[in-house]
């Protein structure tokens, strides 16, 4: 990534911490995130991906139909 000024580097960290709290899983946590996410059943609505990080990482979210 390439940082422009220090408006872009709070910017990138910010979303980089938000992903790393609730989408990136942990070993440590047994697959989990340090913020658990919660579950839905897979009758529940279609599947959505989203971008992370400028689209370097992609998460997948049941959204209710």
């Amino acid at each position: 990534m390439i940082v422009v000024n220090e408006w872009n580097l709070k910017w990138i960290l910010k979303n980089y911490f938000g992903y790393y709290r609730r989408w990136r899983t942990h070993k440590s946590l047994d697959m989990n995130c340090p913020e658990p996410r919660r579950a839905r059943a897979a009758d529940r609505g279609r599947v959505v991906e989203h971008n992370d990080l400028g689209g370097l990482h992609h998460h997948y979210e049941r959204v209710a139909a």
